[in-house]
């Protein structure tokens, strides 16, 4: 009972306020044109960056991610279960998982899927792609 109502009030905390992450691009990829902005650990003894100087670009660290119960959610708060046939659906919980049809899926099967979901009122992700 306890696990949920942390659950709750974490997935509320996040909602309203939305911790920002800084942009994590690589040093020097503003300057250099060589320079790609993927992420790269700068491993330089003088890095400003690795040194973690106050006025530069912020380094991603373990502190930055979601909370562990919120980790590997959608944004609107459910499990996504990737589906590819209509026999799917049975072993899935609506109040916590949403659905995201397959991309190989076809329309005919598409068009199954999406009846039953309906029939069961489990949400859709991908309803028309």
């Amino acid at each position: 009972m306890g696990f949920i109502f942390i659950q709750k009030r974490l997935e509320c905390e996040i909602r309203v306020n939305p911790r920002k992450k800084p942009k994590f691009i690589r040093p020097a990829s503003k300057f250099l044109k060589r320079v790609k902005e993927s992420w790269r650990r700068p491993r330089g003894l003088q890095s400003k960056v690795r040194r973690k100087f106050a006025d530069r670009p912020k380094m991603p660290s373990v502190s930055w991610g979601a909370p562990v119960v919120l980790r590997g959610l959608h944004p609107s708060g459910f499990k996504e279960v990737l589906v590819y046939n209509p026999k799917d659906l049975d072993k899935v919980n609506p109040k916590k998982e949403a659905i995201r049809i397959a991309s190989r899926v076809g329309k005919k099967k598409r068009k199954e899927i999406l009846e039953k979901a309906k029939k069961l009122k489990i949400k859709v992700l991908n309803p028309n792609i």
